[in-house]
């Protein structure tokens, strides 16, 4: 296969050749920083799919591998989101692991409740990864040397960062605690975005600069300004915007953390990261990417990981999501709906530095029948080499492949049938069974998972206006109103349902009507005039079976209702 067709083998071409050079014989690491100070969204999710999918491909190859998930749970709580009750802001300065989880959450706090759901999604879709929580690593101590090392090399630290201030702040400096208080906002954005909190301030205090923050003691909020520290005792000074102040020992302190502009990077040296991607809000000058790979190097003698800077995913037509999920759609939400293959496939098949969207609405449909279509030809060894790559990445992983519906039906087909049996298990299994009589479904575990997914699609992002109701009884004054042409078509159609009743004979049966009617064969190619009057038939069928000029597959649709039902209703 071609190296230019399939991103994933280039990236991983230059990881291998990368950490042959950095660190020849160890295992290769890979990283993501996630940051639960909220929903983790599929924004966030090409954060962890772009290196899983690079470190799959080596561990493929036979190397060995690791992808990191650095927990940015050590972050600062920063802004009570939409839905939260106020009375959380009291937590705002708070590690995220030190805040109250949401009301009704099992989860013992915030940073778990918003861990969870991720994890578990992760897992459903195969990827294989080693949690780091840095709450642990700081408060156990781990990055000790790390950060008596780096308030040792301060003045050089903040000599890196004042190259950049000039581009990204106002010359005048504010009061610490003033600056704190007006990024609460603007930070939260941030953090939304994904790993870590690229705007919080970088250490600058009135006494000078320090690259570590504490958390108080008395308040645990990060509202801390350092006022003196000794290199040789490692005395550490500081006040508290709640009235507290103390000195301790930065050799035994572990409530606090270097501030992210030079943690980012300590941890890309600690880790030996060869591989992560960065979002494209850290290509700006100034940018904690940016500043990181200066101060990896020059400071913490490591080098700074490759890898792109990946683009914005997109929603196509979100429902109303509940306001406890902020209205922001994660992994979680995708795998209700679509299977987890799928949504591995709209990550693998873009370059990451192409934006794409992922579809809540009517699209998904048309997005299942694209990639139906790439089994055909990939069965049919049609399809193209970069394709292929996609499609075996979205379907497996190195340790196996993933769970597969055994009747993938097409989800069109699914989302018709419970639209129309509103779930109806027993109804749902009669019209499946009669979809293809040759080959019948016996059981709807054939069709599941997908089946599940379309049903969860149809009742949670179909609007109630939108779903399909199927008339009760005749319309009569319709049925009366009609003249010879269109009773004449609607006889044709009752005529044949017993000899086209599966869903290829329904199709035929259908769009053969108004051909049959003009003298013509069954078969026959339509041309615009033929089409005009299928156009019109269709919505006469529609309007006397579900009193719309539309609806779903007019074949999907009779299989649905029932030949009895639909004799009925057309006045046979």
């Amino acid at each position: 296969m071609s190296a230019e067709a399939d991103w994933v083998s280039r990236f991983a071409d230059e990881v291998i050749a990368e950490a042959e050079r950095r660190a020849p014989g160890k295992p290769i690491v890979c990283a993501s920083g996630l940051s639960p100070s909220g929903p983790i969204h599929l924004g966030n999710l090409r954060e962890v799919m772009t290196p899983h999918l690079v470190a799959d491909e080596i561990r493929r190859r036979g190397h060995e591998v690791v992808h990191i998930i650095s927990w940015d749970d050590y972050d600062r709580f920063r802004k009570v989101p939409v839905g939260i009750d106020s009375s959380w802001s009291e937590h705002i300065g708070k590690p995220l692991t030190s805040v109250p989880a949401p009301p009704g959450s099992a989860y013992p706090n915030w940073a778990e409740h918003f861990k969870a759901p991720m994890i578990a999604a992760l897992a459903e879709m195969g990827v294989e990864f080693h949690g780091i929580d840095q709450t642990a690593q700081y408060t156990s101590g781990a990055y000790r040397e790390q950060i008596l090392f780096a308030m040792r090399e301060r003045e050089r630290i903040d000599a890196i960062l004042d190259r950049y201030r000039t581009k990204d702040k106002p010359a005048a400096p504010k009061k610490p605690q003033q600056k704190l208080d007006e990024a609460d906002a603007a930070a939260a954005e941030a953090a939304a975005e994904g790993s870590g909190a690229a705007e919080e301030d970088d250490g600058t205090a009135a006494a000078g600069y320090f690259p570590y923050k504490p958390y108080c003691s008395v308040c645990e909020r990060d509202l801390t300004t350092v006022t003196a520290y000794d290199d040789e005792t490692t005395e550490l000074s500081y006040t508290c915007a709640c009235g507290h102040a103390e000195t301790v020992l930065l050799s035994e302190h572990n409530r606090g953390k270097l501030v992210w502009k030079v943690d980012w990077p300590m941890r890309w040296a600690y880790e030996g990261v060869v591989f992560e991607p960065s979002g494209v809000d850290h290509s700006s000058p100034g940018s904690s990417f940016v500043v990181g790979g200066q101060i990896v190097k020059e400071i913490f003698g490591g080098e700074q990981p490759i890898g792109p800077m990946y683009a914005f995913v997109g929603i196509s037509g979100m429902a109303k999501m509940s306001s406890s999920k902020g209205g922001v759609p994660t992994p979680a939400d995708a795998l209700e709906i679509m299977e987890a293959p799928l949504l591995r496939w709209l990550y693998a098949r873009r370059k990451p530095n192409q934006s794409f969207k992922i579809a809540f609405d009517q699209e998904i449909q048309r997005l299942y029948d694209e990639w139906d279509a790439l089994e055909r030809k990939i069965s049919d060894g049609s399809a193209l080499p970069a394709d292929v790559a996609a499609y075996s990445r979205a379907t497996g992983t190195a340790a196996g492949p993933l769970p597969v519906t055994p009747r993938p039906l097409p989800y069109r087909t699914l989302a018709s049938i419970v639209d129309i049996t509103t779930g109806h298990s027993e109804q749902t299994l009669r019209i499946l069974r009669d979809l293809d009589p040759e080959h019948p479904i016996t059981s709807l575990d054939e069709t599941r998972p997908r089946l599940d997914r379309a049903e969860r699609w149809i009742t949670t992002q179909v609007p109630a206006e939108q779903r399909t109701r199927v008339r009760d009884e005749p319309d009569a004054p319709l049925l009366a109103s009609l003249g010879d042409t269109e009773r004449e078509s609607l006889r044709l159609l009752l005529d044949g349902l017993d000899e086209h009743w599966s869903l290829d004979g329904l199709t035929t049966l259908v769009y053969g009507v108004p051909k049959v009617q003009a003298g013509l064969a069954p078969d026959t190619k339509p041309t615009p005039e033929l089409k005009v009057a299928q156009r019109e038939f269709f919505a006469l069928l529609y309007r006397l079976l579900v009193g719309r000029d539309t609806g779903p597959r007019l074949p999907t649709l009779l299989l649905a209702v029932g030949a009895d039902r639909v004799r009925k209703l057309l006045g046979g």
